[in-house]
């Protein structure tokens, strides 16, 4: 008998995954979470329905988003990611050699927990010493800090349940606080395909806080119609070329040629865009 798990990515569309077996599946107090082992993809994690992160295409998404304001800042040493309890974020933070701390504040303990069970290659990182692992609600956390840090990296889910309030103008104005005086915000905000609106009202809300506002664009087979968006609401320095001049060698996606090009929009997602 063959096993499939399907994810409804819009009322009329589903990615469809051949699974070899069902390693985990909860119900948090949050979220109902899988950890499945795929064919295709390998193993999988998947969050109310919605895949998450997948050992075949993870790093796409996770160096994209941190590796662009990693690079936009010049000297980025505190860093804060909310969500992100999978650690594929803190992983390729982990490799700029002037980090001093990084703060991952997730809000759902099973996300970690699962993760440092089923998902080592994304994971592992989360137990170095520099990495500061809170289990908290992000928004709370951003509203008691003020000018702590350089880099703030918003890896949420869809804008559904407990990360419906990250995509929210209060939020980014708490961000803009939270930020030092040179500071950058990344978020990944989903599918020019399929979530036009959302990506014009977050680019709209960022580019009304912060004095620099910029999209790009990144591949990820898993996600929604396979091309995924980031917003950056950057206080100083502009992302289109990297400042930084480390750049991390053992990557599989990012590249600084790819740094400068990811802002090269596709026509349709620039008028998204306009005002």
């Amino acid at each position: 008998m063959e096993l499939w798990y399907t994810e409804k990515q819009t009322p009329g569309l589903g990615l469809s995954c051949k699974i070899k077996e069902t390693l985990y599946r909860t119900k948090t107090d949050y979220q109902e979470l899988a950890v499945l082992d795929t064919f295709q993809f390998g193993r999988m994690l998947v969050l109310d329905g919605m895949v998450q992160t997948t050992i075949a295409d993870e790093f796409v998404y996770h160096e994209m988003i941190t590796h662009i304001p990693m690079r936009t800042h010049p000297n980025p040493r505190n860093v804060l990611v909310i969500g992100g309890g999978d650690g594929g974020a803190v992983r390729e933070i982990i490799k700029y050699p002037d980090l001093e701390k990084v703060t991952l504040v997730e809000i759902d303990t099973e996300v970690v927990n699962a993760s440092k069970r089923f998902l080592p290659e994304i994971s592992s990182f989360l137990e170095d010493s520099r990495v500061n692992v809170m289990i908290a609600d992000g928004i709370e956390y951003v509203r008691s800090h003020e000018e702590a840090f350089d880099v703030i990296i918003v890896d949420s889910t869809e804008p559904v349940g407990p990360a419906v309030g990250l995509f929210g103008s209060p939020f980014y104005e708490g961000v803009f606080r939270a930020l030092k005086e040179d500071g950058i915000l990344v978020a990944q905000t989903e599918s020019p395909f399929f979530n036009a609106d959302l990506i014009r009202t977050v680019y709209r809300r960022i580019k009304a806080i912060f004095p620099l506002a910029h999209l790009y664009l990144a591949s990820v087979p898993t996600y929604p119609s396979g091309l995924w968006s980031f917003t950056m609401g950057s206080k100083r320095y502009t992302p289109l070329e990297p400042a930084g001049k480390w750049s991390p060698e053992d990557t599989k996606y990012y590249t600084s040629d790819l740094h400068t090009s990811s802002f090269s929009l596709p026509r349709f997602v620039q008028d998204l865009l306009k005002d």
